[in-house]
C-alpha cells in the first residue's frame, strides 16, 4: 500500500513555541499524558527486579576433643555414674553405677574425627539398658 501523499498530513501547531522540545506527541499515536505514564509504569518495573545475594555456606567441622570429652563426662555423670578415673590424655573414664562397671573411651581417629565408645559389664554380662541411657545423654549434650 502505498503512503499517502503529504498534503494529506496536516502539521500540528506547537501550543509552546518557545519550547525547543516536543514531547513525543503524535508519535506512535500517543499523547503526553500516555507517556508519562508509560514512562512511570516502567520506572516501578525497575527496581522489581532484586538480585538476592548468596547464602553463606554453614561449614560443619568436627567437634574439639575437649568438648566431646566434655561431654562423656558429663553423660556419665548423668547417667548416675560415679567416676572413679577420668583420664584425658589417655581418654578413658572409668566408674560405677551399682554393680556395673563402665569404661569410656574417646579417641581421635586417623581422619581426625572423635570417636566415644560406652562399654558397660555388670553381673550379667554387658547392661544395654545402661548404655543406650549413656548414649542418650552423650548425643544431647553434643547438641543431636
Amino acid at each position: 500500500m502505498p503512503f499517502p501523499p503529504a498534503s494529506a498530513h496536516k502539521k500540528q501547531e506547537n501550543p509552546f513555541p518557545s519550547a525547543s522540545w516536543r514531547c513525543c506527541s503524535g508519535y506512535l499515536g500517543l499523547g503526553r499524558t500516555a507517556w508519562i505514564t508509560l514512562f512511570g509504569v516502567l520506572a516501578f518495573l525497575f527496581p522489581a527486579c532484586v538480585v538476592y545475594e548468596p547464602v553463606p555456606a554453614v561449614v560443619l567441622s568436627a567437634p574439639s576433643y575437649d568438648r566431646v570429652w566434655d561431654s562423656a563426662l558429663g553423660a556419665a555423670q548423668d547417667a548416675g555414674v560415679a567416676i572413679f578415673s577420668a583420664n584425658k590424655t589417655t581418654g578413658i573414664i572409668r566408674g560405677a553405677r551399682s554393680e556395673t562397671q563402665v569404661t569410656i573411651t574417646v579417641m581421635t581417629q586417623a581422619d581426625g574425627r572423635n570417636r566415644v565408645e560406652f562399654t558397660t559389664r555388670g553381673p550379667d554380662g554387658q547392661d544395654a539398658e545402661l548404655n543406650a541411657t549413656l548414649t542418650s545423654f552423650y548425643n544431647r549434650r553434643m547438641g543431636r
